[in-house]
């Protein structure tokens, strides 16, 4: 009898700790984004943090290409153990598997664990063009058709789908020049390479906006920001279907077990509420988000849904 309660006893203790006793090894955060930009530099303090919690190291890996899709696609092929993660916007899951065909399953091979902020896109343009309104630019663009380039961080971005939804919306013919990422996109906008583009709100933009090098035309968001207090809404000018902000989160392969998704989600949690953490978002005009893993998978819905019009006009076209 007490050899069987001994063993009762550490079966019950191990089947109490699992969760807790995880991870025992260094965790690798897979970014889909290139060094550099807000993304990269978000994601980086994230594992800084989420390691402290965790108490092991949160090694960052650059994956960067096709939108975000070449780190999804990796991380579709990870073992579900919670050892592999990916910080990426919600759009290789929401835009991509329409306009492209990724080696996955974008409602079946992830689980979401963190919906970690929002960030408003920011429609800028060459400080020397001629139009200094949105409106206007538009008027320019249907004087001129095909003549205006348009460049975003990525076909398939959120970015990339406000175009869409200007285009769509306005009647108007301009070309979308995709990049890789944010930073090659903000040097080749002030060398002229292009006369405007979308791009995720972040520090450098605010610094050339404020320095005169490129001028904002307009935001989206639900409302003005507090840092660009000037600078009009998509949704004030008429275009709420384009009045996007870029989701970003965390996520795992499907599979893994829910006592780590949790231990996961509480830890991303503790990171998106440090206050160095926080002070960054707001002084760049983002906003943190943070809440349960369901929360997060059902906002990525809400967006799958939300898109259906100009994502099936971009599938015509694509195909």
């Amino acid at each position: 009898m007490h050899r069987r309660a001994l063993l009762l006893s550490a079966l019950g203790a191990m089947a109490a700790q699992p969760a807790w006793a995880w991870p025992e090894r260094a965790i690798r955060l897979l970014v889909a984004y290139p060094p550099g930009g807000l993304s990269d530099e978000t994601a980086r303090l994230l594992a800084q943090s989420l390691g402290r919690h965790l108490n092991v190291p949160v090694l960052v890996e650059n994956r960067s290409g096709a939108g975000g899709v070449a780190a999804m696609e990796a991380l579709a092929r990870a073992a579900p153990d919670g050892y592999t993660l990916c910080y990426s916007a919600i759009s290789p899951l929401v835009i991509a598997p329409r306009l492209s065909r990724p080696a996955y399953d974008a409602q079946n091979d992830f689980a979401p664990l963190a919906w970690v902020m929002d960030t408003p896109i920011l429609l800028l343009a060459r400080a020397d063009l001629k139009p200094d309104s949105l409106p206007e630019l538009l008027a320019l663009a249907r004087k001129k058709p095909g003549q205006l380039r348009w460049a975003s961080s990525g076909q398939a971005t959120t970015g990339h789908l406000v175009l869409e939804q200007l285009k769509l919306a306005a009647d108007v013919d301009i070309v979308h020049v995709p990049y890789k990422g944010g930073g090659q996109q903000l040097n080749d906008a002030l060398s002229g390479q292009f006369e405007v583009l979308s791009s995720n709100l972040g520090p450098q933009q605010l610094q050339y906006v404020r320095q005169g090098r490129l001028k904002a035309l307009a935001v989206g968001a639900a409302r003005r920001l507090a840092v660009l207090p000037e600078v009009p809404t998509l949704g004030e000018l008429g275009y709420a279907q384009a009045n996007l902000v870029s989701s970003f989160g965390v996520f795992a392969p499907r599979g893994i077990t829910s006592g780590r998704s949790r231990r996961l989600n509480e830890a991303l949690n503790a990171a998106i509420r440090e206050p160095e953490f926080q002070q960054r978002l707001i002084a760049s005009g983002n906003r943190s988000a943070g809440g349960s893993a369901r929360d997060f998978e059902l906002w990525i819905e809400h967006e799958r849904q939300r898109q259906q019009q100009v994502l099936s006009v971009l599938e015509g076209a694509v195909r």
